[in-house]
């Protein structure tokens, strides 16, 4: 067990690297309870995400609907990444990262005061994730005929009310899958129903692996309130249209844009028998230095992956410092793997 944004977790059931091949090739559940679930319900909700959010919640324009984001200060620095789903015109709904909970929570609540907007933690769920190939038909298992019928019937980053339960075809492994909000008393009872169907328990080692594999962020390593997203690999969440849209970090990202970022996130592949890890030098010859965000071995593809922070003119090869030795590393567009396939494909 380890402390994580104060909760005791799990860093592995018995062999991660056995959790990790089950929710590639299977089906795995991972209890994700330490993330915060918070309503947001008032006439104004859409207006004030509108502000707080660099990606457009406009898009959400069908009840369930879910959109990934960051939120920035002033600076462009990112606060928390999160998911917001819209539940109805004066109801929407936010999950955001534990370590984070309670400075998001104020600064939501900062500016929801002006907006009359309130705030509803939902300290009464919890929440479990079920991922992997399988996941979705092994969850619905777990159901009645009808609730199974609108849970596979869900469109990717789409959510439903279905009873007492929240489901959503999220997640953050690159597999296919479920997160699930439902009543925490309800929680054990469907973790015991998923492993009886062949889902394996999963703790946050897996977790990280399959993330990192899928190319994706964890706040705090390859991000935070330094950082900026242009600089993160999370442009693509940045929606700079419409115009008139005034979100928080705006002009400071425009003006990192006209000027050209500094630096870029790339991945990293290294061929030597050694390991990634965050806070390694990356050198870039007759360019500058960068450094390793993320790293780990990869048991998809057997060989040590990371990602980093570097230099904007970096190229597609560079050198890692691991205990003192420069080794040799290829750098790559994330992810590393999709539906459990390789897809590595080199820097231009």
């Amino acid at each position: 067990m380890v402390d994580f944004g104060g909760w005791d977790m799990p860093v592995a059931y018995g062999s991660q690297i056995e959790e990790h091949h089950a929710v590639r090739n299977a089906a795995g559940v991972f209890d994700v309870s330490h993330m915060c679930v918070v309503d947001l319900i008032g006439a104004r909700a859409r207006e004030l995400l509108s502000r707080l959010l660099a990606n457009d919640v406009a898009r959400l324009k069908e009840a369930g609907s879910a959109l990934y984001s960051c939120m920035l200060n002033e600076h462009g620095g990112v606060i928390d990444d999160l998911i917001a789903y819209y539940l109805a015109d004066e109801h929407f709904r936010l999950v955001v990262n534990a370590a984070t909970r309670d400075k998001d929570l104020a600064w939501i609540g900062s500016h929801a005061t002006n907006v009359d907007v309130r705030l509803l933690v939902r300290r009464d769920l919890a929440m479990l994730a079920v991922q992997g190939p399988l996941a979705r038909e092994r969850t619905a298992l777990q159901m009645s005929s009808e609730a199974a019928s609108a849970a596979m019937a869900l469109q990717p980053f789409f959510g439903t009310q279905i009873g007492d339960w929240f489901v959503a075809r999220t997640g953050y492994t690159g597999e296919d899958g479920f997160e699930i909000m439902l009543p925490a008393g309800d929680a054990g009872k469907l973790w015991w129903g998923l492993n009886a169907a062949g889902v394996r328990s999963c703790g946050l080692g897996a977790r990280d692996t399959l993330r990192l594999e899928a190319g994706m962020n964890l706040y705090g390593n390859d991000m935070d309130e330094a950082t900026n997203p242009l600089e993160s690999g999370l442009a693509w969440t940045v929606a700079f249209a419409p115009t008139q849209r005034d979100f928080i970090g705006r002009a400071a990202l425009q003006a990192i844009r006209a000027r050209g970022s500094e630096h870029k996130r790339v991945g990293l592949v290294l061929d030597e028998r050694a390991v990634l890890r965050s806070h390694q030098r990356v050198i870039v010859s007759g360019v500058g230095e960068g450094e390793v965000t993320s790293g780990t071995f990869s048991p998809t593809l057997s060989r040590s992956i990371g990602l980093a922070r570097v230099p904007a003119a970096t190229g597609s090869s560079v050198q890692v410092e691991v205990r003192g030795r420069l080794l040799p590393a290829l750098t790559v567009r994330p992810p590393f793997v999709r539906h459990g396939r390789p897809v590595i494909h080199r820097q231009s």
